[in-house]
């Protein structure tokens, strides 16, 4: 199910955006892959060059300290886009796992430029399939989750390249996308918050059960096969501002949080929309609140997509 986008109008919602929050680290060497698929949550030793992956990097205890969308550029180099808030310490974490591995790792940012192409802006060739990539005049497109009937692409190409055409879109309304897809980037101030699942990682491409050892994948395995996963990620719309990192309330409660804010923007019609890690129990019934148990209300929004364990 789309989480809907009235009343504004999707026809409004298309163009290039700057990506500002966002940076790369490069990966190159002809042991990329691999050392890739060693570190993060997903499979890297069978990418192909037609395709990105979702991926988590997780610490010892299964919490995520980045999440990634990462793709080849050609067969011994591999780009990871992250937030740039994240990108020095994930960087020099990532880096001390190196050891004899053939692969230099480096901030990249400042060699590539990033867009987000939403609506008409997103080409017609690139497969509808999230995850898909296409190579375009030097370019790397990769198809995201589309936000309600919105489709949605992630544009990367060298510094000097000319930029995809389209109408500007700003900023902060692909922020806002990027809520209402569902599938938000991982930054600051929830570093260390989550395993995967809490963040429904695993139910939009982002872990891989059938691959090897990973940084925290015990953890992440018993959470799925055994039962004890008690939060996932779920929308809700405010009209209060919101904030990465922020508590949330359920009036059957109100002197402990039962959820914390993933991601959050405000919409182009003045409300706010964020993705909130939460409690399953606290979508059953009753109030959210923000910042405290009587703070301001929040209405909890259909999933636009189906939760693994649901299927």
């Amino acid at each position: 199910m789309s989480t809907p986008l009235a009343p504004i109008d999707p026809n409004t919602l298309h163009g290039v955006a700057a990506l500002p929050r966002l940076g790369v680290i490069r990966a190159q060497g002809e042991e990329a892959a691999k050392f890739l698929h060693g570190q993060l949550t997903q499979d890297f030793s069978l990418l192909g060059l037609s395709e990105a992956r979702l991926a988590g990097f997780c610490s010892a205890k299964g919490r995520l300290l980045a999440s990634f969308i990462g793709f080849k550029r050609t067969h011994d180099e591999i780009l990871l886009v992250c937030h740039a808030d994240l990108l020095p310490a994930t960087l020099k974490r990532l880096t001390m796992f190196v050891l004899r591995a053939k692969v230099k790792l480096s901030d990249a940012s400042a060699d590539f430029q990033l867009r987000g192409l939403a609506g008409d802006a997103v080409p017609a060739a690139l497969p509808a399939v999230p995850w898909s990539k296409l190579d375009a005049d030097g370019a790397q497109i990769v198809r995201l989750y589309p936000a309600g009937t919105v489709a949605r692409a992630l544009w990367l190409a060298p510094a000097d390249a000319a930029l995809p055409t389209g109408p500007a879109l700003d900023a902060a309304t692909w922020d806002w996308l990027d809520v209402v897809a569902g599938v938000p980037l991982l930054s600051q101030p929830v570093v260390e918050a989550f395993v995967p699942q809490m963040i429904n990682l695993e139910s939009v491409g982002g872990v891989n059960f059938k691959k090897g050892c990973y940084p925290g994948q015990e953890v992440v395995a018993r959470s799925q096969f055994r039962g004890t996963l008690k939060r996932r990620a779920y929308p809700v719309q405010g009209d209060a501002p919101m904030q990465a990192g922020q508590e949330v309330f359920h009036d059957s409660d109100p002197s402990q949080p039962c959820g914390t804010v993933v991601a959050a923007a405000a919409s182009p019609d003045g409300r706010w929309n964020a993705m909130v890690s939460m409690q399953i129990s606290a979508t059953e019934g009753g109030r959210l609140h923000l910042g405290a148990g009587d703070g301001p209300l929040l209405t909890l929004q259909p999933l636009p997509y189906t939760l693994l364990a649901d299927v």
